[in-house]
């Protein structure tokens, strides 16, 4: 009886694996369109940690860290001389900060409290309430001109332009469906942009409060030519 109920377990634990990858699998197969780049469990501060530590963690200020869209660099900010170099340049599109990297903004030099204030960069960001895959074209140059947008992290209310809503009751953070961001980017580019989840492995759902984070799964889209057009479909 003891070895059946040994045998009955190990089967459920490898059907619950198989059910798991084949989930993930699917998953990763609906991100991809064929000209989208999309980036799986980018590794923030994941030593750093808000309140009780775990294991290999400490409390911490979470350490920022830049991207760049051309070849997916990412860019630590280990120290003052790292800031010096790169903070004020157009070097990089996006820049990952604040508690679990969450906070992000896009390179602007004129912009008060951007990573890149007192820089020459120009990028400007726009919040889109539709599907990633709808979004076909950037909008107006006026549009990004008069866009007062500046970080981009917890919607804490409706009008909030923020990628994900946090439960104070759980500590989750879930990303919110259906929302992209077009992007103008310091080099004159449009770009569109998707946060989809800021914990390992892409879950669909979070079981359990310490579930590895910040790990994140973002796609993007640049139009090469300088031109308007966004359509991944």
């Amino acid at each position: 009886m003891e070895e059946f109920g040994r045998s009955l377990m190990m089967i459920t634990l490898c059907l619950s694996t198989f059910l798991y990858s084949c989930k993930k699998d699917e998953q990763q197969k609906s991100l991809e369109d064929g000209k989208s780049t999309v980036v799986y469990d980018l590794a923030g501060d994941t030593n750093a940690a808000m309140g009780s530590t775990g294991e290999g963690k400490e409390q911490k200020p979470f350490r920022a860290f830049l991207f760049r869209f051309a070849d997916k660099q990412q860019i630590w900010l280990k120290n003052a001389a790292d800031s010096a170099k790169y903070l004020k340049s157009n070097d990089w599109d996006i820049a990952f900060t604040g508690p679990y990297n969450s906070e992000i903004f896009v390179n602007n030099g004129s912009k008060n409290g951007n990573p890149g204030y007192g820089g020459t960069a120009n990028g400007q960001i726009i919040k889109l309430d539709q599907a990633y895959e709808t979004l076909d074209q950037a909008p107006a140059d006026s549009e990004f001109a008069n866009s007062t947008l500046n970080k981009i992290g917890w919607a804490s209310n409706d009008d909030s332009a923020g990628w994900f809503t946090y439960s104070l009751n759980l500590h989750m953070m879930n990303a919110i469906r259906n929302r992209v961001y077009a992007i103008k980017l310091p080099n004159g580019k449009y770009a569109k942009l998707e946060i989809i989840n800021a914990y390992k492995g892409n879950p669909p759902s979070i079981t359990e409060a310490y579930w590895p984070a910040p790990y994140y799964t973002f796609r993007y889209y640049v139009q090469a030519d300088g031109s308007h057009n966004l359509k991944t479909r």
